[in-house]
């Protein structure tokens, strides 16, 4: 009996979590009268509260068919937010790899107190760094470019600080009795550290796809073309006259980042508990 108590606040969290997805997938099956007299009162001039309800009267499936046949610059954002999150990935996945490893069992220096002063800088939101990040880009002529934004994202310390976990329980003794039987740097790191921490990796690629593909900020900040926006872009200037197809718009977007969480959900979740471990 007190078990299915318990269930009973779990229950509404779910539902609290779920509901904005059911919203979106009605809002889509709408025909645009219907969802402009759902929302008037929020994004018209009507007063009162929006009201929204779970199935649409008329279901259509008009807003896909607009999205994905009748809107080529869907597909312009749509590619945009693939090319960077795949730029950002890969970069991430030669270059973060490489750091996390460096600071779990290299032996350079002042290792632990580079890594804590990396660390911090997870601590500092995107505003901190915005100026010295468009001086950047600036200087390298990569403003308003593809490049200028995965180069600002290859380098985040969040998968690092990930990885680096996975990496800092391998044991110290099989890495040592490899170095002792003439294993090089290289080797002891491509057949001991790369398997030790597949699971850290696909974990920080995973949390890392999620983030970057809504990214918002930097796009927002560093490209002024529009032919170069992400979908993240795209969605927020939608009116209410297009509403339709925003919801329909935001469901197709939706959908990569439920398939990568469902194939890598395990993965994240070890990623989340090491986050969550005190160095």
């Amino acid at each position: 009996m007190w078990k299915k108590l318990k269930m009973i606040p779990l229950a509404v969290l779910v539902f609290v979590c779920v509901y904005p997805l059911c919203f979106l997938a009605a809002g889509s099956l709408m025909g645009k009268g219907e969802i402009q007299e759902c929302l008037l009162a929020v994004m018209g001039d009507a007063g009162g509260y929006a009201h929204f309800p779970w199935m649409p009267r008329y279901p259509t499936c008009q807003s896909y068919v607009e999205i994905l046949l009748d809107s080529p610059e869907f597909f312009v954002m749509f590619w945009n937010s693939v090319e960077l999150t795949a730029g950002v990935l890969a970069g991430q996945f030669l270059f973060g790899i490489l750091a996390a490893w460096g600071f779990a069992k290299g032996t350079f220096p002042f290792r632990k107190i580079l890594f804590t002063f990396y660390i911090l800088l997870m601590m500092m939101p995107f505003q901190v760094f915005m100026l010295s990040d468009y001086l950047l880009l600036d200087g390298l002529h990569m403003l308003d470019t593809h490049r200028g934004i995965v180069l600002l994202c290859v380098f985040s310390p969040f998968p690092v600080f990930i990885m680096y976990r996975f990496f800092d329980q391998v044991p110290q003794a099989l890495v040592e009795a490899a170095r002792l039987d003439g294993a090089s740097q290289w080797q002891v790191f491509w057949h001991i550290g790369l398997p030790g921490g597949s699971s850290g990796i696909l974990s920080a690629l995973v949390l890392s796809f999620l983030e970057y593909w809504s990214l918002l900020e930097q796009p927002m900040t560093f490209l002024k073309s529009k032919k170069l926006w992400p979908l993240s872009l795209y969605l927020p200037n939608i009116g209410l006259e297009d509403a339709q197809a925003a919801f329909a718009a935001s469901v197709i977007a939706l959908i990569p980042a439920v398939l990568v969480f469902l194939a890598g959900q395990d993965y994240l979740e070890k990623g989340i508990m090491a986050a969550a471990v005190k160095e």
